[in-house]
């Protein structure tokens, strides 16, 4: 591993300060400079204050709770009466990342199961090709573990953990632990016997606006490019059905790329984790053979109004990227430069231009650094949820975008990672990757105790 990082060293201290000081803004002129538990929480640095009115109302439906039906609070009732959170903030805690349920906790709050099963006949395949997935025929495609005072919910999601050692070359030994998912207390019958479950936690709500101006183009030639390379990196995109375009559509939000827009993702969080119907999603997340959508009172043809959808759009696509941090220590720029070495860009990427967009300037043409590519990839068998979701195999995960990393802890307390927040570290996480990523997670286990400070170092400073 020295021979790499040597060789790359060399080059790295040709470079000045001001090279590395062009990432501090990894959102661009959007970013903004907040440490401490509300650095997720801000408006685009450069939204005029003629927009901010709009991100505030759309903050307050995000922010604040749903209630039963009927209710004098009429614009925010129609709650369940199956769900998981009553509120947005509830699982994207200070618009930040989830976790899975801790020891003592009743229910997993910032988690979620989703529920499917194969596609075995005709039209359950005909069904899967625009439906991305064929809902577990009692629960339906998500597990609701809360209902409405006096009913009862769907059940109760509960993880024990294995542990699975790694080891580094130098005879360091890491401890990961791997989720063994069960559900209990099943309120309606039993489960479908082939029925396949993926525990998903909340992931950050920053730079989401940011992510959805990167060009399709982008996307299909970083998966061209990779297909040509011979380092087996090969992601896709997945190709997801656009409810409101009806037609397919690039997907690109979701631990699986489920979904092509932050509207359409906005409405189907409002249907599968709060209840609530919209023009999107005008159905409520019952089953046919579950009643108690029939019996309970709701709030109306579309719970969550157009106008409520528009505002919460707003606010999801303007919430501001923290600035990146310690880029002048030569440990950050060290661990810079083994990261792009060990071969981790291939997938995060950086220097990324959004398009034009008259109709969101401050999202406009920004050079961009959110360590994505969108795309698709196969982690592994370790990561995989064995559960499908349109071309996405039970292998296969989406890029996360990396920014903001370093704040998780000061902005959420924890420090846990990957889908279904089993990594407690950032390093944990790494040790996780397979698949794709196989190669460079055996270059990050040759690294000696000083390498993978740096590593590590470079990670925290996003």
């Amino acid at each position: 591993m020295m021979r790499y990082l040597k060789s790359y060293l060399a080059s790295i201290l040709l470079l000045s300060t001001s090279t590395f000081a062009n990432e501090v803004k990894t959102g661009g002129n959007t970013a903004v400079k907040k440490e401490g538990a509300n650095a997720f929480s801000l408006p685009a640095a450069n939204l005029p204050m003629s927009k901010r009115l709009d991100f505030s109302v759309g903050n307050s439906f995000f922010r604040n709770p749903w209630v039963q039906a009927p209710a004098s609070t009429d614009a925010r009732d129609g709650l369940g009466p199956l769900f998981n959170t009553n509120g947005c903030q509830n699982c994207h805690i200070k618009d930040g990342r989830g976790h899975p349920p801790e020891a003592g906790d009743l229910h997993a709050v910032s988690m979620l199961v989703r529920l499917s099963i194969p596609a075995m006949t005709a039209e359950q395949k005909k069904a899967y090709i625009k439906d991305g997935v064929i809902p577990e025929p009692t629960y339906g495609g998500q597990l609701q573990d809360f209902a409405l005072q006096d009913q009862i919910p769907e059940g109760q999601i509960k993880i024990t953990y294995s542990d699975v050692p790694v080891k580094f070359a130098d005879g360091t030994q890491v401890l990961l632990r791997k989720p063994n998912l069960t559900i209990t207390d099943l309120g309606y019958g039993e489960m479908h016997p082939d029925t396949m479950m993926s525990a998903r936690i909340a992931p950050p709500m920053i730079g989401l606006g940011l992510l959805e101006l990167i060009p399709d183009k982008s996307l299909l030639a970083w998966a061209d490019e990779q297909t040509r390379n011979i380092d087996g990196v090969s992601g896709k995109v997945n190709r997801v059905w656009d409810v409101q375009k009806q037609d397919f559509a690039i997907g690109r939000f979701g631990w699986k790329a489920g979904q092509p827009t932050l509207m359409q993702q906005n409405a189907a969080a409002f249907n599968g984790d709060v209840g609530l119907t919209s023009r999107l999603f005008p159905n409520e997340n019952c089953t046919s053979q579950q009643t108690i959508c029939v019996e309970m009172p709701n709030g109306g043809k579309h719970e969550v109004s157009d106008n409520i959808l528009n505002f919460v759009e707003f606010y999801t696509q303007h919430l501001a990227v923290p600035i990146r941090r310690n880029l002048d220590q030569p440990l950050v720029q060290q661990g810079q430069a083994l990261f792009k070495q060990i071969g981790c860009q291939s997938c995060h990427k950086t220097n990324i231009k959004t398009a034009r967009s008259t109709e969101l300037p401050a999202l406009s043409e920004q050079t961009i650094h959110p360590y994505t590519d969108l795309l698709l990839h196969d982690m592994g068998e370790g990561l995989a949820d064995h559960r499908p979701e349109y071309l996405a195999t039970g292998r296969e995960w989406r890029t996360p975008p990396l920014w903001g990393l370093g704040y998780t802890e000061e902005v959420n307390g924890h420090t846990y990672f990957l889908h279904d927040g089993r990594a407690r570290s950032v390093m944990e996480a790494v040790l996780w990757h397979g698949g794709e990523a196989e190669p460079a997670k055996q270059r990050v286990l040759k690294l000696n105790a000083n390498e993978r400070q740096a590593l590590l170092a470079f990670l925290n400073s996003l």
